[in-house]
């Protein structure tokens, strides 16, 4: 299962996937136009519309709708993030609020409501994707304060939930992010290019999420070409 499939690094890891017909995938997102064109050629590719912000008031919405089709997920990428670019000082409340929900609160409420879909994987995976902005001693920006913020949370949640989740035999891993040249990058950062596209940094998410879990667990992982 994939949030945040429609565009981005969300988009590419599943046309990844996809590559193989025996994975199923699961394509999360608020607009599913390009998931809907993709479903024509693959069949193992189910998109489904919905907003994750629907899993503050009810999560057992999506949980039916993946139900219909299965009953286990072998990972869950916790992709779909909320970039609000302001000085502090003209920041709203209801800014931060947003991404500390959609950043922090749903991949936690997702990986709760999924929890008995993975414990019928024999090797379930978790992948929370961060940022290297949620770093301790990585380079900081501008404008980027409750975001770099909530992924420093998601990063702390993830090694809290491997602990927890190890009687399971759940994996949980965070992957910090660098840049990468995506349609929220772009809005925040008009102008710049960053060293990897969608589509170069989703095969190694992807090999990651199949086989990280052999060598990971409660891990924050930077994947970043830049220093520091």
């Amino acid at each position: 299962m994939v949030t945040g499939a429609g565009k981005g690094i969300g988009f590419s890891l599943t046309k990844k996937f996809l590559e193989d017909p025996s994975c199923t995938v699961f394509a999360i997102s608020r607009n599913v136009k390009q998931l809907t064109a993709l479903s024509a050629r693959f069949a193992n590719l189910v998109p489904v519309e919905y907003d994750l912000m629907d899993c503050l008031s009810d999560p057992a919405g999506l949980e039916n709708e993946i139900e219909k089709r299965t009953g286990r997920l072998d990972a869950i990428i916790n992709n779909a993030g909320l970039l609000v670019k302001k000085p502090f000082s003209g920041l709203l409340a209801e800014d931060a609020r947003k991404m500390f929900d959609i950043n922090v609160i749903v991949p936690g409420i997702l990986i709760k409501t999924f929890l008995s879909f993975l414990k019928k994987s024999p090797h379930p995976h978790i992948i929370n994707i961060g940022s290297m902005g949620g770093v301790q001693g990585s380079a900081k920006f501008p404008g980027l304060h409750y975001y770099s913020a909530s992924k420093g949370a998601l990063a702390i949640l993830t090694e809290c939930l491997a602990e927890e989740l190890k009687p399971d035999k759940i994996s949980v891993n965070c992957l910090a992010l660098g840049s990468v040249q995506t349609e929220m990058l772009k809005e925040a950062f008009p102008g710049y290019q960053a060293p990897l596209t969608a589509d170069e940094i989703a095969p190694f998410i992807v090999e990651f999420a199949l086989n990280g879990h052999r060598f990971f667990n409660g891990k924050i992982i930077p994947v970043s070409c830049s220093v520091p």
